[in-house]
């Protein structure tokens, strides 16, 4: 079986070569400690240790890439992030597994086997979480138009416009950085990401 490791933590990647290294049906392909530098390495393997944060590309960003650049290859998140949002942020994006570095090292060769053999893999602290995050009762539905407040209404309104920050913080005698802690306000309760969006879904919804 060939591993690949993604893991800026110099220790615990030299650790983990050793682990790999100890057991002769084990190839180590790569060991770095960023994303890029395992792009630019190209080599695939069939299964990747992949810390979450790392310098540059973060584990979670860069799962997309991974999986379309090397289709074949299981990806397991080995993090010491244990919190709902990075668990299923990591297995929206497609991972394969997602355990612990505090996991005890046959554990983890455990888990790489059982990923490689097509299975998929969870720590038990993880797989609770998981659970948990699935129970819990649904917020119950709010709409942005009830949610957005006077001034972020305006703010909407003058981004539909067309008007810069700057301009709208000149008209309102708000400073640049306020327009912009409203805007992220409006991003939020909209759930959208860019002005665009926010226009498209202000005036399909007559928010305005």
């Amino acid at each position: 079986m060939k591993i690949s490791i993604i893991e800026d933590h110099k220790e615990l990647r030299h650790s983990l070569e050793f682990l790999i290294g100890s057991f002769s049906d084990y190839q180590l392909v790569c060991s770095v400690d960023s994303v890029e530098a395992f792009l630019g390495y190209g080599k695939p393997a069939d299964v990747l240790l992949l810390d979450i944060n790392l310098p540059g590309m973060s584990g979670i960003e860069a799962l997309p890439v991974l999986k379309q650049k090397f289709p074949q290859t299981k990806v397991i998140m080995l993090t010491i992030l244990d919190d709902d949002k990075h668990i299923m942020e990591a297995i929206c994006q497609g991972a394969d597994g997602y355990i612990l570095k505090r996991t005890q090292p046959h554990k983890i060769l455990d888990a790489v086997q059982q990923v490689y053999d097509g299975g998929a893999v969870l720590t038990p602290l993880v797989a609770r979480q998981v659970l948990s995050f699935f129970h819990k009762p649904p917020k119950p539905a709010v709409h942005a138009q009830d949610d957005l407040t006077p001034r972020e209404r305006e703010i909407l309104s003058l981004i539909t416009n067309g008007i810069t920050t700057d301009k709208i913080a000149s008209g309102l005698f708000i400073s640049p950085q306020t327009v912009r802690n409203h805007i992220k306000n409006i991003y939020g309760k909209l759930q959208v990401h860019s002005r665009a969006q926010a226009v498209s879904k202000a005036i399909r919804e007559k928010l305005i």
